[in-house]
């Protein structure tokens, strides 16, 4: 009987221990999928993130839920990427009550311009991705200072694994010709990967996320395509394959597959963390342009 209530006591402290260990986690909302990354990456098992935008969803259609509701008013910190991404989010935020900061991943990047707009994607740049850690982790810090060591440590790492991989795509960029750094997708996301590795990215003309390209700015893109000897289109994971198809097929451009933007895949995916994107873009890439012959 007494072993028997020696069990039971410490089954009972168990349970209350239990509880007590994960309400110490700092309760995070991300945006987007690729913010969730990045604070995971930094905050470990510190923190408990939850994205609004999940996997393989785009950001910029997006609506918000009552649980997106819930999630915001109950976070104790909110990030947000910024330069525009997130139209919706100031409703959402006014919706759920909160008071949570709001960590800014872009603050201190220049950003580039599409027109009159400044371009979101800034994480398709690997530099820019450490800026976001960087800001990700002076946020962490502040909101948990007892756990400051442990953030630093992990973004530290982290960051190690970035550098090493902006390296390794420089080095795939080397493999291909120069004048067959060009290619075609179907949203215009790809600007900051540009611009820090050298492949033209050429978004068809009247596409976006938003709308459907018509039948007009079809045949525009494929004047585009032929007209600047495009050698490769590329699809994004959540748009449609068959605007693709079409300009391969009009103009002898290699399919070359799908490239990852704006959001990651399911954990089970091809791309779970921003690490994996990368090094499935790059991949895709030097395995359409490299080769000749199509």
């Amino acid at each position: 009987m007494q072993r028997l209530s020696s069990v039971l006591s410490l089954l009972f402290s168990f349970l209350m221990v239990v509880p007590a260990s994960a309400e110490t986690r700092l309760n995070v909302v991300t945006s987007f999928s690729i913010l969730a990354d990045f604070a995971r990456q930094v905050g470990g098992d510190k923190v408990s993130v939850a994205s609004l935008v999940g996997p393989d969803s785009d950001v910029h259609v997006y609506t918000p839920t009552p649980h997106d509701a819930k999630d915001v008013g109950a976070a104790r910190l909110l990030i947000v990427n910024g330069l525009g991404l997130e139209g919706w989010l100031p409703r959402l935020q006014q919706a759920s009550g909160s008071k949570a900061p709001i960590v800014v991943a872009t603050q201190g990047i220049t950003a580039r311009k599409r027109g009159s707009d400044a371009d979101p994607h800034a994480w398709q740049s690997v530099g820019n991705a450490m800026v976001y850690v960087r800001n990700i982790r002076d946020a962490l810090i502040a909101a948990d200072p007892a756990d400051a060591d442990i953030f630093k440590a992990n973004a530290e790492r982290y960051l190690a694994e970035l550098t090493a991989l902006d390296r390794e795509v420089r080095a795939e960029i080397e493999k291909i010709p120069p004048e067959r750094r060009k290619v075609i997708s179907t949203h215009d996301a790809f600007g900051y990967f540009a611009d820090a590795y050298g492949i033209a990215f050429i978004a068809p003309l009247g596409v976006s996320t938003e709308t459907e390209p018509s039948a007009r700015d079809v045949a525009e893109i494929i004047g585009q395509v032929r007209k600047a000897k495009i050698p490769a289109v590329f699809l994004e994971n959540f748009n449609d394959d068959r605007l693709v198809g079409r300009i391969a097929a009009e103009t002898g451009a290699k399919i070359g597959g799908t490239l990852y933007s704006d959001a990651l895949s399911e954990e089970k995916g091809p791309v779970p963390t921003y690490i994996a994107m990368v090094r499935h873009n790059i991949r895709a890439l030097t395995s359409a342009l490299v080769r000749q012959g199509f």
